[in-house]
């Protein structure tokens, strides 16, 4: 009786573990290996609703560290009126004005556009700034030679080291702050592992070609998972 016992208990806990999930109220905390798709199962949402309320334009473009809404802005939220019974609306007409009273500043695009200013960004590598990339100034893409040295644009901690996502070859994200992250992408080699916390400056891989037809390292800024132009931010080149 006591081993049966003991079996339960264990069960029990084991049952508990599985069923805890990386989200907590209305975000997710994206995690290596997760897709729009799994997340959506987790979750309980329809993964369209998730792509349309963190304005995702393709489905591949979360990482590691991202921070996904699990419901409508409070903009979007009392929308859908004509569809909603009277009460329905009014309920959330109601939703829609408390969200906005209580969403913390840094949520808002332009608290995080302020909080990226305030960092003391530097250039991740040295070498021509070629084409700023066709996707609206979502990146850049730097060219150098094989091998030489890319550094943290500012401190952090490592969220992503590898070669997981299509397209960027070996990468690194860097998380700076609760809604801020560093993207570096087609590196010959990492040098660092996730978890690790590193420098402003700090060397974290060296410059290659993978998943890249030319050598060169493409590099983002994103707050709460969306791209930022990162040029402002950066120093102003030497001439």
């Amino acid at each position: 009786m006591k081993v049966l016992r003991y079996i339960s208990i264990v069960v029990v806990v084991a049952l508990a573990a599985c069923a805890s999930t990386p989200y907590q109220g209305d975000s997710y905390t994206v995690r290596k290996g997760d897709t729009l798709m799994s997340i959506s199962r987790t979750v309980g949402k329809d993964h369209h609703d998730i792509a349309a309320w963190n304005k995702l334009s393709d489905a591949n473009e979360i990482y590691p560290g991202d921070v996904l809404r699990l419901k409508p802005p409070a903009t979007v939220a009392a929308a859908p009126v004509s569809r909603a019974k009277p009460a329905a609306a009014t309920t959330a007409a109601r939703e829609s004005k408390a969200e906005s009273r209580k969403a913390p500043e840094s949520a808002t695009p332009a608290a995080s556009a302020a909080e990226a200013e305030r960092l003391d960004w530097m250039w991740p590598a040295q070498g021509k700034l070629t084409a700023t990339t066709d996707r609206n100034l979502k990146g850049i893409d730097i060219a150098g030679t094989p091998g030489q040295p890319v550094w943290a644009a500012e401190s952090g901690k490592v969220t992503y080291a590898g070669r997981g996502i299509r397209g960027y070859g070996n990468m690194i994200i860097v998380k700076h702050s609760r809604t801020l992250l560093s993207v570096y992408a087609h590196n010959k080699s990492i040098m660092v592992k996730e978890g690790q916390s590193v420098n402003r400056g700090q060397q974290i891989a060296e410059m290659g070609d993978t998943d890249s037809r030319t050598v060169k390292l493409y590099f983002e800024i994103r707050s709460n998972g969306k791209p930022l132009n990162p040029v402002p931010l950066l120093p102003k080149p030497r001439s």
